[in-house]
């Protein structure tokens, strides 16, 4: 027993995706395709993968919402989790990365549960606001430009239904938010979103150790 998280070194990060992840021969291919791309780095670990996708079949999740496609990873966990009756939406700004995710959204025979949203998120947020889409979505996943954390998250606090769970991604940011040193906007724009959330009543959050930080703050 220990009282603190294990580091882990890339024998015990081999042994845990040897013996821990059961990823998809699709997910597999989408993944080692991305990792060929410039900005590979955004791609997040197989296993957070894994657990969102366990998380969002735990809580019967039937609408998922999600800021930040990139190539489509972690859509597709979702989506490959949920039954014929869901529907993903995801945002992004970059058309050549999101044709690579609905290529393999096709493949997977789950386009039609995948709908994408191109242009600034907040703006794709806000409108989904005005359009009376507040507290119907089951979950939410943050993965996007750090500098507008804060505005997304709290879109996400009014989209997301009471109990909902929303995930928000890069929160350790490679550790460089225990750096004092460090004063990129980036890792400032990410210590003051963990402040804020970690002082926020209106969820309960945990900030877990897993890829490069993954915090679920429920909504009450």
């Amino acid at each position: 027993m220990t009282p603190r998280t294990l580091v882990l070194t890339d024998p015990l990060q081999d042994y845990l995706r040897q013996v821990g992840l059961r990823e998809p021969e699709l997910l597999q291919r989408l993944r080692e395709e991305t990792l060929r791309l410039p900005g590979a780095n955004m791609l997040l670990a197989p296993e957070q993968g894994q657990f969102m996708a366990l998380l969002a079949r735990l809580m019967g999740v039937e609408r998922y919402l999600e800021i930040g496609t990139f190539t489509g990873y972690s859509a597709l966990a979702i989506a490959l989790a949920l039954g014929p009756s869901s529907r993903v939406i995801t945002a992004d700004i970059d058309p050549d990365t999101t044709r690579i995710a609905q290529r393999y959204w096709r493949e997977a025979g789950v386009a039609d549960r995948i709908e994408l949203r191109l242009g600034p998120a907040v703006s794709t947020l806000d409108h989904m606001l005005a359009q009376g889409k507040r507290g119907t979505f089951d979950m939410a996943f943050i993965d996007a430009d750090k500098e507008n954390l804060l505005a997304y998250y709290e879109r996400c606090i009014n989209l997301v239904r009471r109990g909902g769970l929303i995930l928000v991604d890069n929160t350790l940011w490679e550790g460089s938010v225990a750096d004092d040193s460090d004063h990129d906007p980036a890792t400032e724009a990410i210590r003051a979103f963990n402040v804020a959330v970690y002082a926020d009543a209106r969820v309960d959050m945990v900030l877990l150790p897993i890829g490069d930080g993954l915090t679920l703050a429920r909504t009450r």
